[in-house]
């Protein structure tokens, strides 16, 4: 198993470049860039594929293909969605985490 850690600050940095690439296809093919709502309805439609990707891995739903690339494919970009997501918004999703994990990890104890 890997021991890299990712740094959400940097991959949000990343995310936002790719993203960047993106609005340039959408201005060419549409005109303008997509709006935050339809970048979580982007999000929305990969999470759907992440049910239906865990469904398949689970044996609950038929798919041919190579189940476990499909799944990680979509977890990953549904994260990449989330760093997206949070940086459109100006949610600073790496402090939110830490403060999130945090609060968890004393109240759980």
């Amino acid at each position: 198993m890997s021991t890299t850690k990712i740094d959400l600050t940097a991959a949000t940095e990343r995310a936002m470049h790719v993203r960047r690439l993106y609005h340039q296809l959408e201005q060419q093919s549409l005109g303008r860039e997509w709006t935050i709502e339809e970048d979580m309805l982007g999000f929305f439609t990969d999470v759907g594929l992440v049910g239906r990707q865990v469904m398949a891995a689970e044996g609950t739903w038929g798919k041919g293909g190579d189940t476990r690339a499909e799944l990680k494919h979509k977890l990953v970009e549904s994260l990449w969605w989330i760093l997206v997501l949070s940086d459109r918004l100006g949610v600073d999703i790496s402090g939110a985490y830490t403060s999130f994990i945090d609060k968890l990890d004393t109240d759980l104890v």
